[in-house]
């Protein structure tokens, strides 16, 4: 790895295949959906996941490079669908959501620490500001293309069945992201 990699300047060809195979994790990880106003998928494993693994840096890169697949048509989200429609409906801004879950995921291990508690909570805060994001997005345009919603049933739609789901899918990237590092050097 040359130095200016290492002060963050450039993405050598190993990251860049990293970022890759992360990207295309979340693809598939998005195809494992129940249908439901917004589908359940494991979507958000993959995410948590792939910042667990790369870290802040490449796992937003990762994030960015899934969304803008999708963006361009590549049918990488639930329900296999893709481009810009698909990302700027009533269930994009959960999707974006995910930059700013990567974002606050790099201020923390860039700024405060990289211990266990640190990269938890930062996931978890990341994840709060994804489901704030992505509600806000799903009322205007529900509101626009549907009917009028207001926040109590957007959060009962959108937000609170995947509580207790996504809490399981960040303790399940956990364990696996653990045993991963064991097994591989990324």
């Amino acid at each position: 790895m040359n130095e200016m990699t290492k002060t963050g300047r450039r993405i050598s060809t190993v990251d860049t295949a990293y970022i890759a195979m992360f990207s295309a994790l979340i693809a598939v990880c998005s195809w494992i959906s129940i249908p439901t106003a917004v589908p359940f998928t494991m979507q958000t494993f993959a995410v948590f996941l792939t910042l667990l693994m790369l870290g802040g840096r490449r796992g937003f890169f990762s994030v960015l490079t899934y969304i803008l697949l999708g963006a361009v048509g590549v049918p990488v989200f639930s329900g296999f669908k893709g481009g810009v429609s698909a990302l700027f409906g009533m269930t994009g801004g959960y999707i974006l959501g995910f930059l700013l879950t990567a974002l606050i995921y790099r201020a923390a291990e860039r700024f405060i620490s990289t211990n266990a508690i640190v990269k938890i909570a930062s996931l978890i805060i990341g994840l709060a500001v994804c489901y704030a994001f992505g509600t806000v997005w799903f009322i205007v345009i529900y509101s626009r293309d549907v009917k009028q919603i207001g926040l109590s049933a957007a959060l009962s739609m959108c937000v609170t069945p995947f509580l207790l789901p996504d809490a399981v899918k960040l303790a399940l990237a956990w364990t696996v992201s653990l045993a991963l590092k064991k097994r591989i050097r990324l």
